[in-house]
């Protein structure tokens, strides 16, 4: 019951954010291509995208692929110690943060390739140095 709960907010925490991105200004939709995912806003309506922004339903998907990597990271007994950042663009998901091991950096790329939507996974997980 607890799983389903956290999946349900964080599937209905993505979409929310998403249909929030929606709500800029023309002046406000300019971004870097460098800015991290979270910032790159949707193109305007009948507009094409640029290579930096993403359609609104690119977005939606964006979101629904971030939520459904963050459950599976939640739910595996490797990953779900551990704060994983993630961000998706254009199917793209980016894994950030850091964990104790090489087999849990290893074990969120492996879990992040195999959701449907995921074209790509960029894993910067950092793998903290033991004290011993």
């Amino acid at each position: 019951m607890t799983q389903l709960l956290t999946r349900a907010l964080l599937v209905a925490a993505a979409l929310g954010s998403s249909v929030m991105a929606g709500c800029v200004t023309d002046s406000e939709r300019s971004t870097p291509a460098r800015e991290p995912a979270a910032t790159r806003q949707p193109a305007a309506p009948g507009q094409p995208a640029a290579a930096n922004q993403q359609t609104s339903g690119e977005a939606v998907d964006d979101a629904v692929v971030t939520a459904k990597v963050k459950a599976r990271l939640v739910d595996d007994e490797v990953t779900k110690a551990y704060q994983i950042n993630v961000e998706t663009f254009k199917g793209t998901v980016q894994l950030s943060g850091s964990v104790d091991s090489e087999e849990a950096r290893s074990r969120a790329t492996e879990l992040a390739k195999n959701v449907g939507g995921v074209k790509d996974v960029k894993n910067s997980l950092q793998v903290r140095k033991s004290d011993g």
